[in-house]
């Protein structure tokens, strides 16, 4: 059995009060489970940070592989320049949550997350439980809520009750 890597890095310096109040806002603003959420969106934008560099020494057909996979996940990149300005902001914008809350569909982005885990939100009409889901542009359209189909109940048999008899008062008296 192959052990899975991490895909994130934790902190080198894990009682650092600003990054800790900036994590707790993200947390809050995005509805996240809990800091490794974070971590794991600034390893994503590190990876897109560290293949921008080394595509700038390489042709532009080669660089627009990257642009283009951005651009259908919803990022603005059109240079170098722009994948490297990149933020932790831009993808946590694209998750589904985030999606959900910004279309209005849910209410908030904690109720979005709750719908997203209990399977209510098809994108394509395939239910999606993972609220990390990066949304693609052209997947927007296609998000749904699944209606739940209430079967009217079978209507069982009344019976009648048997008709009260008046109570007999007490004969010792």
């Amino acid at each position: 059995m192959i052990r899975k890597k991490k895909l994130y890095l934790r902190p080198k310096k894990p009682f650092q009060l600003t990054r800790i109040k900036e994590e707790d806002a993200l947390v809050k603003r995005y509805a996240l489970k809990n800091k490794r959420e974070i971590w794991k969106t600034i390893a994503k934008v590190t990876y897109f940070r560290h293949r921008a560099k080394e595509l700038s020494k390489m042709p532009i057909e080669e660089q627009e592989v990257l642009f283009n996979k951005l651009k259908a996940i919803g990022l603005n990149t059109n240079t170098i320049a722009d994948v490297l300005d990149l933020k932790v902001e831009n993808l946590l914008d694209r998750r589904l949550t985030s999606v959900l809350a910004q279309k209005k569909i849910a209410n908030t982005v904690r109720h979005a997350r709750q719908l997203v885990t209990h399977k209510k939100v098809l994108i394509d009409g395939k239910a999606v439980s993972s609220p990390s889901y990066l949304v693609k542009v052209a997947e927007e359209n296609k998000i749904k809520i699944k209606n739940k189909v209430r079967k009217p109940k079978a209507e069982a048999p009344k019976e009648e009750a048997p008709a009260e008899q008046p109570k007999e008062e007490n004969k010792n008296e």
